[in-house]
């Protein structure tokens, strides 16, 4: 197997990591290019043998799988690039959730799916989002998610569920952190406790909270039973929370909406323009 990114930022890049650490892949088996030149140059010297291509038609030519890794607005001019030298045995996968399936396919001769990756790939967790195109067979499906179940849990979504899963699996991990570094802050000033130890500590309730939630059969509604006490200092905490937290959430779910919304008229165009060129031609 051969695996090309286009694209070597902050995902794409942490997903060669991912990929690499987990023995999925060799760095022999891996092409990638980027914008910046540079950014593929430190990748193939942290990783001898990866392939640093001159071009992302090269990383094409040289991949069965390509990961196209750069921003929404972006994607129109990569596909416009690289069309010449894609063939129908490609799959040509998108991390990005506001491209849609049909803006891919209307654009490109060959297979392709949408993952939307997280950073918890890094420790080898988490859940990669999939939703695949017409084209994928069953055979493609699995070898695809055969590479991803090495670095987290394949979770096939429905293409119309692909914001709010994001907001768990992909964004989740930034909102958990800024609850837990307003906790932390708070404990800092208030009690005196070390950051370091109450960093540490929140650290490891939170992996096992996953365990639980994952492994152990609790949902959070029963979570939170098992752990309040009736009368107790928990549950007096929880009542706080639900009251100073209500309607967070629903703005929360909504910021992110809009924003995917916004791109996706902005895709639109692009993708409506380059069709209004192509028929010219």
């Amino acid at each position: 197997m051969k695996v090309g990114f286009i694209g070597t930022g902050s995902m794409g890049s942490l997903l060669i990591y991912a990929l690499i650490q987990s023995g999925a892949l060799e760095p022999r088996q891996i092409a990638a290019s980027n914008r910046t030149s540079s950014k593929v140059r430190q990748l193939s010297l942290r990783y001898p043998g990866l392939h640093e291509s001159q071009s992302n038609r090269e990383t094409v030519i040289r991949s069965n799988i390509i990961f196209l890794c750069v921003k929404p607005l972006e994607f129109k001019h990569v596909i416009d690039d690289i069309l010449p030298v894609v063939n129908p045995n490609h799959i040509i996968v998108s991390i990005t959730s506001p491209v849609q399936l049909r803006h891919l396919e209307s654009s490109l001769p060959c297979k392709v799916s949408k993952v939307i990756p997280s950073v918890t790939h890094q420790v080898g967790s988490g859940a990669s989002l999939c939703i695949h195109g017409e084209r994928m067979t069953t055979e493609d499906r699995a070898v695809l998610e055969g590479l991803l179940s090495h670095i987290g849990r394949p979770y096939q979504v429905d293409e119309a569920c692909t914001r709010i899963t994001s907001d768990f699996s992909s964004c989740g991990p930034a909102f958990i952190s800024f609850f837990l570094e307003q906790w932390i802050e708070s404990a800092v000033k208030l009690t005196g406790i070390k950051r370091a130890d109450a960093c540490a500590l929140a650290g490891e309730m939170l992996l096992g909270t996953g365990k639980l939630l994952t492994e152990g059969g609790y949902t959070p509604q029963e979570l939170q039973a098992r752990v309040a006490v009736p009368g107790g200092i928990t549950a007096q905490a929880l009542a706080l929370l639900k009251v100073s937290l209500n309607g967070v959430f629903d703005s929360l779910i909504q910021t992110t909406h809009d924003k995917y919304d916004e791109d996706l008229l902005k895709l639109d165009e692009l993708f409506k323009t380059g069709e209004i060129n192509r028929q010219q031609y």
